[in-house]
């Protein structure tokens, strides 16, 4: 049997973003599968929910964590998104707001934002 290993996705429900964010993870993190947990516009959801809005998240992120050995967590952003419709500019604003929030609560992930654009291919941020 060959080794299995993971890391998460905090993607947006938009489909046109599901494939290009998990090849680019897989190749990134070096893994053989990726944990997607998606909410609509979920870059700006993580930049300003409070605590307690992000119970259900968190939780899921634990279980990609603790279950399945995940040490990556990625936030991702995208063009066109109709749950956060902001400027790219913004966009990535969330994205590092959200991954310096979730590095305080999960300090022991490598954490990264990520931006699908108008292409439809992710790149780092």
């Amino acid at each position: 049997m060959t080794s299995q290993s993971f890391a998460t996705a905090l993607n947006c429900m938009d489909g046109r973003t599901q494939e290009p964010v998990i090849d680019l993870i897989k190749k990134d993190a070096s893994v053989t599968f990726v944990d997607m947990i998606t909410f609509p516009g979920i870059d700006g959801f993580l930049a300003s929910a409070s605590e307690e809005e992000l119970t259900q998240i968190l939780k899921m992120i634990n279980i990609s964590v603790e279950k399945h050995g995940s040490k990556h967590l990625y936030i991702v952003g995208h063009y066109d998104c109709a749950g956060n419709p902001v400027s790219e500019e913004e966009h990535k604003n969330h994205i590092s707001q959200a991954v310096r929030r979730l590095k305080q609560l999960f300090p022991n992930l490598t954490i990264k934002g990520l931006w699908v654009g108008q292409d439809w291919k992710a790149i780092l941020l």
